[in-house]
């Protein structure tokens, strides 16, 4: 067993149904500890249906860090615990689902307890009058998560005023008086009991925002200039589309959603073509519709963000479950050749950071791009700093003086054609699914064919010439080791949460350019390295088939998760410390 994993993180579980606001009161937790300064990690589980079904968050934090001491580090949380500190029942069902993840002094808040309950929590059962609290006060019950979060200030002494505040700013109609009211009984109630956490961590300094994945990446978009977002809604997807519509200014952003998302990206294209930037958003399913005309982007030399967020299982699947199984899919995606930029951020800086850099990237070479989420990192939350000074907009290489003789298809060095838009003076301006020549008139003569395939791919050259200024690999650990454990996307949290925990020191690669793959970065990183561990979330070992594909190096040692939920980080250093003995 790792020698005392979880002393300096504490976990909360807040569990109930559908209805009873379990995400918002996580979502709330998690901003006040934001504010009093501690690193925080929020998973999000809930089941595919409409009403009903278990809803549970789990929410780490630990004691962050000083500006004085630099961003990262040992207190920076990655990734939530699996093991509970303290656990908000809303239902009876959390109480019978969660009990045996509680660690030995937790603490459970509950209406009431079945005697079997007591029995096995003690002292540690704490009844807490939710649903007494709504009643006497005659408002929804929804409200009631309000007292246990006010009981939650006393129990870890949080700031029950900071919490307030919070409420107020959350719910900004009348409902906030309601919700401060009821956090204030709470926290009365385990004032007058005396009743607190043995467990204390300290604060630091407050810093960054607590953010989801798909938030982060809207905010990248929008600081990267983006004109529209096209979706049709899709689990994980969906709540970029919601953020994105808050955001929309009659000046500025416009976000539509259509009948389904092959209307989507059909859309997409002729806004694109008028000279709009543009980013369309599904989950895998919904990037499958997409298909054809994802290839007439290619074709066309479009400039087009397309977010694809995984989740797990073919078909339908499972959409509310998180899974790294689309990898080939999206490098593959569409019919026939044509140049695409895939990259995978890991985190919510990262998708923040990305998702501004595909929108400039797809303008810079006229080529479609794809940024890969997944359910663990489009919906969960971390305290991430979101620099927005840091974006510039790059609108790439513009035709100027144009004429009845501009080409919009011209052949160039570098593959990337001078772009003009309709409506430019004296300018006709041709696209086509066909293929074309230089003007974009349709064609099929076998040299004119030829040159056209040639052309596109010569910007590929360009791409990789403009790789070496991108961090298409991160490195963490122990850079001098003789192992080597490569990961991507949403991976990123487990594997760096989990390195806390390693018994000797392991070089961590995170691949985060996929398409085109950095094979001498990659290959350079690797080569020393005795032994090579590949941790993802999928059956097939996706990143270590590609890494032997590019690379040519195989990696025989795979730690691949594929049951629909996450990894969690303290199970991950146990089996990578007993790969190792």
């Amino acid at each position: 067993m790792l020698k005392d994993p979880h002393s300096d993180i504490f976990t909360v579980g807040i569990g109930g149904a559908a209805g009873d606001g379990v995400l918002e009161a996580g979502s709330n937790l998690g901003l006040l500890l934001r504010d009093l300064g501690y690193e925080v990690y929020l998973s999000n589980n809930y089941p595919s249906l409409i009403r009903g079904g278990h809803n549970f968050v789990r929410l780490s934090f630990s004691k962050g860090f000083s500006s004085a001491e630099g961003y990262g580090g040992t207190r920076k949380i990655w990734c939530d615990h699996t093991k509970l500190d303290a656990l908000i029942a809303l239902n009876e069902e959390t109480v019978k689902l969660h009990k045996d993840e509680l660690n030995q002094m937790a603490v459970v808040f509950a209406d009431s307890f079945e005697q079997a309950d007591i029995n096995i929590l003690g002292q540690n059962a704490v009844v807490v009058p939710m649903q007494l609290s709504v009643k006497e006060l005659n408002v929804p019950v929804i409200t009631r998560n309000s007292v246990a979060l006010g009981a939650l200030c006393f129990l870890l002494d949080l700031s029950l005023s900071k919490m307030m505040e919070i409420l107020q700013l959350v719910f900004k109609d009348k409902s906030a008086d309601i919700n401060t009211k009821l956090a204030d009984i709470g926290f009365e109630h385990l004032q007058k009991m005396q009743f607190r956490h043995s467990k204390k961590i300290e604060p630091s300094e407050p810093h960054g925002e607590f953010i989801d994945g798909n938030k982060a990446f809207g905010k990248g978009l929008l600081a990267a200039g983006l004109d529209f977002y096209i979706a049709y809604p899709m689990t994980p997807s969906s709540s970029i589309l919601h953020y994105l519509a808050r955001k929309q200014t009659p000046e500025g952003l416009k976000v539509i959603q259509p009948e389904n998302e092959i209307s989507a990206i059909n859309m997409a294209l002729g806004m694109v073509y008028a000279g709009k930037r543009v980013a369309v958003g599904s989950a895998t399913g919904g990037f499958a519709l997409m298909q054809e005309a994802f290839s007439f982007a290619g074709m066309a030399e479009l400039p087009l963000i397309v977010a694809v967020s995984q989740r797990q299982a073919p078909a339908t699947g499972m959409p509310t479950h998180s899974s790294q199984s689309d990898l080939r899919n999206v490098l593959h995606a569409g019919h026939g050749e044509f140049p695409r930029i895939v990259i995978a951020p890991g985190d919510s800086e990262e998708s923040f950071q990305l998702g501004a850099k595909a929108l400039n990237l797809a303008w810079k070479f006229q080529t479609p791009v794809i940024v890969l989420l997944d359910k663990i990192l489009s919906e969960h939350m971390i305290t991430a700093n979101i620099d927005l000074d840091s974006i510039s907009i790059e609108n790439g290489k513009m035709a100027e003086n144009t004429n009845e003789n501009y080409s919009r298809y011209e052949i160039t060095t570098d593959g990337i054609s001078p772009m003009a838009f309709p409506g430019t003076e004296n300018t006709i301006v041709k696209v086509t699914s066909y293929e074309h020549n230089e003007k974009g008139i349709t064609t099929e003569e076998t040299q004119e064919v030829k040159k056209m395939l040639d052309k596109r791919f010569a910007k590929m050259e360009t791409i990789k010439s403009e790789m070496q200024n991108q961090e298409t690999v991160k490195i963490y650990g122990d850079l001098g080791s003789e192992v080597a454990l490569v990961f991507f996307g949403s991976t990123k949290s487990p594997v760096l949460e989990a390195s806390k925990y390693f018994d000797k020191g392991i070089k961590l690669l995170q691949i985060i350019w996929l398409e085109p793959f950095d094979t001498e970065k990659v290959k350079k990183e690797l080569v020393g390295a005795k032994r090579i561990i590949c941790v993802e979330a999928n059956h097939n070992g996706q990143l270590a088939s590609l890494i032997r594909e590019k690379t040519g190096i195989e990696i025989t040692e795979k730690i691949l998760k594929y049951d629909s939920l996450p990894f969690d980080p303290i199970e991950l250093a146990e089996q990578i410390n007993t790969l190792l003995k």
